[in-house]
């Protein structure tokens, strides 16, 4: 597979009472066409900051940061970003209308757009409720709302920030499934923020584990066959060299 996303030494430092904060710091790695990344890590070690660095909403302090070969520096259609909140749909709109909106503002014909939203709304499931509003939903259809809009924009790459951390357990599990079977589909290459171990090792082919002092400790290849149950040989052994590695210093 071609590589897609290029990050090179990339550093992102903040300004606190006039005294510089270094949050990200050397951050270097390869995102392939196609793959399933996942950016793995405890609380406050940066994995958010790069995601927007990559999306184009904050600046890199040092390195460089390449999509097929461009250098990011603004918002672009070239990578949609999926959030982990629920507010982030539009509440005077509808199901259908969330997923148009973003089409219509790029300048895709009304034909194209309605094709589009239909397809997408069939692709999460959500097609006997395109007419529904953001408060008639459930917090799974909110985000499978968010999916389908970021992927009518036929993106190279879907940037995802946390998007099931406010789901229950039962909802996460449905909607990582259904994530990975969209992945297939769409051959949309997923960039993935976490910092639950076992949702990784679901979803990535590689892992990259984060410290908390903003650097990479480790980038792990996930071999596991799919679907990936904890019961399964080798799932295990995987989850604890994570653990261990993440509580490394």
């Amino acid at each position: 597979m071609a590589v897609l996303l290029y990050i090179d030494n990339v550093g992102k430092s903040f300004i606190n009472n006039g005294i510089s904060v270094n949050v990200l710091s050397n951050i270097t790695f390869r995102v392939l066409s196609g793959e399933f990344f996942c950016l793995l890590g405890p609380s406050g070690s940066g994995k958010t900051t790069l995601l927007r660095c990559i999306g184009g909403y904050e600046k890199v302090t040092s390195g460089t940061i390449k999509l097929n070969n461009h250098t990011v520096s603004a918002p672009g259609i070239d990578r949609i970003m999926v959030f982990q909140g629920f507010d982030q749909l539009f509440a005077w709109k509808t199901v259908s209308g969330n997923i148009e909106y973003p089409l219509k503002v790029n300048g895709i014909s009304r034909v194209e757009r309605r094709e589009r939203t239909e397809k997408y709304l069939s692709l999460v499931g959500l097609h006997n409720y395109a007419n529904y509003y953001p408060f008639q939903l459930s917090g799974g259809m909110k985000q499978r709302t968010a999916i389908a809009r970021a992927l009518a924009l036929e993106p190279p790459l879907l940037l995802m920030d946390e998007p099931f951390g406010n789901l229950d357990a039962i909802t996460r599990h449905t909607l990582q499934r259904e994530l990975l079977r969209i992945k297939d589909e769409t051959n949309t290459t997923v960039l993935f923020v976490t910092h639950d171990i076992d949702e990784a090792i679901t979803l990535g082919d590689r892992i990259l584990i984060f410290s908390r002092q903003g650097t990479v400790k480790s980038q792990i290849e996930n071999n596991l066959n799919r679907p990936r149950i904890p019961s399964m040989p080798g799932y295990a052994s995987l989850w604890a060299n994570i653990y261990e590695t993440l509580g490394e210093g």
